[in-house]
């Protein structure tokens, strides 16, 4: 019988061809980045992709120059974060063990979040409905009683919303 693998082998596994195009060595900064950056800054902003430097003929130097971080950030936080961005680096350094970022370089774009909030449900004023359903009681299409009617209420909430 196969022994259960923990899920992070298997994520490993599977995103580490992605990451490992994006420059990264494995999926680790984006599961540690909230531990790194804080959760308020994680919030706003999130690792995207990980430049290394051209390499030059050194010999036998263990460790690679540090390289560059681009990090896509929410607009309004964009500030803030380049305010930080010493700190930051001295942060995934200190995570990792070695200089491995130089550098940040901040994108600008929307960053996704993992709960999407909830849309209210649209409220339509009793009389309003009345309305609505006496209006298309005379169809004799099902279907297209229906779909009227579900237009009308759309029509009557977005009015009433103005």
């Amino acid at each position: 019988m196969a022994r259960p693998k923990p899920l992070s082998e298997l994520i490993e596994r599977s995103l580490g061809p992605v990451f490992a195009a994006q420059g990264f060595a494995s999926t680790d900064i984006l599961a540690s980045w909230p531990e790194i950056v804080g959760e308020r800054l994680a919030r706003f902003c999130q690792p995207e992709k990980f430049e290394w430097p051209r390499r030059r003929g050194r010999g036998g130097e263990a460790r690679p120059d540090p390289g560059t971080l681009i990090v896509r950030v929410e607009g309004a936080f964009a500030l803030e974060l380049q305010h930080l961005a010493p700190l930051v680096i001295e942060r995934i350094n200190r995570h990792y063990g070695w200089a491995c970022v130089g550098r940040i370089s901040l994108r600008q774009d929307r960053v996704g979040r993992g709960a999407k909030r909830a849309v209210p449900k649209p409220v339509i004023d009793p009389t309003r409905r009345g309305e609505v359903a006496q209006a298309v009681a005379d169809i004799g299409e099902e279907g297209l009683r229906d779909a009227l009617d579900r237009l009308g209420v759309a029509v009557m909430t977005t009015r009433g919303r103005g």
